[in-house]
């Protein structure tokens, strides 16, 4: 059963893909296959499967190939935001497309990040947990242990509550990573100017504010972040 929950999405896909060399050379990371299927079209198909009709695609590091490949798919409605002038990061390409985004909460994923359901969908899950009145931001996360490619010391620890603080400390390992999915309410990117910005200050306020929480996933999730991610993932895949 497809709960009701965002019909837009933003997909974040404008990355150099620097650590994913020699492998984007010549493709956008957003097009690297993985067991057969690009990582932007394995996005796409779970969002399409959670009930998204609507995806907004930021492009920037080989544009022309992601446009012509986004050109192929019509269960969805792409719209496709122009990053060609120059990298906006998280905040700043969300903020880029704000118009084309609408004022309902939307679901924001990144291209890097895959899972296997082995029960209830996960994104189904996210729907359910999400609760305007108590949050602003919703990040799905995964416990550390419970993935590939969760590196270093940042994440979150979670109340009881489901609420988020962020860390960075080396010291004490945070429980959970942000798996780059999540649900958000666009206007609070509003009044950030043009400039290029990151998301994590946006996360510190929230959190301040307790309208930062999270959703751990029950799935093993794959950060595809390096070709030795990619290949671990495609032999999990198949």
């Amino acid at each position: 059963m497809i709960l009701p929950g965002p019909k837009t999405a933003m997909v974040l896909a404008a990355g150099l893909g620097t650590r994913m060399r020699p492998l984007t050379d010549a493709t956008p990371k957003a097009l690297i296959p993985v067991a057969g299927r690009a990582l932007l079209d394995r996005v796409l198909d779970k969002l399409k499967a959670a009930g998204v009709e609507r995806a907004v695609v930021n492009v920037h590091h080989f544009a022309d190939q992601v446009e012509a490949h986004l050109a192929a798919r019509h269960d969805l409605e792409i719209l496709v935001s122009d990053e060609r002038a120059g990298l906006l990061d998280s905040g700043g390409g969300i903020q880029h497309a704000r118009a084309l985004l609408g004022e309902d909460p939307i679901f924001v994923a990144n291209i890097d990040s895959l899972w296997l359901d082995t029960g209830e969908p996960v994104l189904e899950r996210l729907k359910a947990a999400w609760d305007p009145a108590r949050m602003d931001l919703l990040l799905l996360l995964v416990a550390r242990g419970n993935g590939l490619g969760f590196e270093g010391p940042q994440g979150f620890a979670m109340d009881a509550e489901g609420r988020l603080t962020h860390s960075t400390s080396a010291e004490v390992l945070s429980p959970f990573a942000n798996v780059g999915f999540g649900i958000l309410k666009p206007q609070i990117l509003d009044g950030q100017g043009d400039a290029a910005f990151s998301i994590v200050p946006i996360w510190r306020r929230l959190q301040d504010e307790g309208r930062l929480h999270g959703l751990v996933m029950d799935a093993f999730w794959m950060h595809v972040g390096d070709p030795a991610a990619r290949d671990a993932a495609e032999a999990r895949l198949m």
